[in-house]
């Protein structure tokens, strides 16, 4: 199938209630924070993730038929102990050849990668990129408290304890890019960016783990592009209006997402554009009308 062979930008936004979007596992796994805007961080790394679990959970990428993961766990036997497969290993599951890799891996033609092999490595640069996420609105990290079913050990008569922290909530914002340039080398296809977004939307709703539960996407606006430009910082003109505080907001019932100047960049620059498409939950109310199907610029 023929590579894609146009430029799409993604503005994408999901909220999160009472978890923990994205944990820093040098920080206590507390929530990545800007402490000066008081903001939830959260990584393009942590997104990747939950679009291959998606497609590996979902979609069949598992290893079997021709279709895999390039980036995930797997583990391999040596007598009665089971190891990790580090990435030389990982690549020698496709004789270390690119093309292989290529042919069965929706991850490394979509983000790229390295194939580490026994004395060079192969990078690819991935035709989609994203900027770390971070929310629209100010929010606190919350300290939690428990104790756990177990003791500590053998003969104990304590219970351990446990300590987590969350969000009471966020709208957490992610720009991305789909670089056709890139994709003619990775081999992306137009299929592969529609699973890509399918990922975006369904995986995160999917993502049904303990610290991850409350997860909800809100709204994934594409815009392709009819030649090789990209207006770039959609989050970036998003704003919220509520009557309450930033750091009260609970609900999409607490505020109105402002898309006035989102939508007059899209306008000023739609001699350059060829689509705009757009996915919401009904929840998220905006300053304009937004409905699912295309824009009409």
């Amino acid at each position: 199938m023929a590579t894609l062979t146009n430029r799409t930008e993604i503005l994408f936004l999901y909220e999160i209630e009472n978890a923990n979007p994205n944990g820093d596992p040098l920080n206590e796994n507390r929530p990545r924070y800007d402490s000066e805007e008081n903001r939830v961080l959260v990584s393009d790394v942590r997104l990747k993730r939950t679009i291959r679990d998606y497609w590996y959970e979902y979609k069949g990428y598992n290893g079997t038929n021709g279709k895999d993961i390039f980036v995930r766990e797997t583990t391999y036997q040596d007598g009665d102990k089971t190891y990790i497969v580090d990435g030389k290993r990982r690549a020698k599951a496709f004789q270390e050849n690119k093309q292989t890799v290529l042919d069965q891996c929706i991850d490394v033609r979509t983000f790229g990668g390295v194939l580490p092999l026994d004395k060079d490595s192969i990078t690819l640069v991935g035709p989609t990129q994203f900027q770390m996420g971070k929310s629209l609105n100010k929010t606190d990290i919350v300290t939690e408290q428990g104790t756990g079913a177990f003791a500590s050990g053998d003969k104990k008569g304590q219970a351990t304890f446990r300590t987590e922290y969350k969000v009471p909530y966020a709208l957490i914002g992610f720009n991305g890019i789909v670089n056709e340039k890139a994709a003619a080398y990775s081999q992306m296809t137009d299929d592969d960016k529609a699973l890509l977004l399918e990922g975006i939307w369904e995986g995160t709703k999917n993502l049904i783990s303990r610290s991850k539960f409350g997860q909800t996407p809100l709204l994934l606006l594409t815009v392709e592009y009819n030649e090789p430009f990209y207006i770039g910082g959609l989050r970036q003109r998003l704003k919220l209006a509520s009557d309450k505080n930033e750091m009260q907001l609970r609900s999409t019932d607490d505020y109105t997402l402002d898309v006035t100047e989102l939508l007059a960049e899209l306008e000023r620059n739609k001699n350059k554009i060829k689509a705009v498409t757009v996915r919401i939950d009904p929840r998220l109310k905006t300053s304009h009308p937004l409905t699912n199907g295309q824009l009409s610029l």
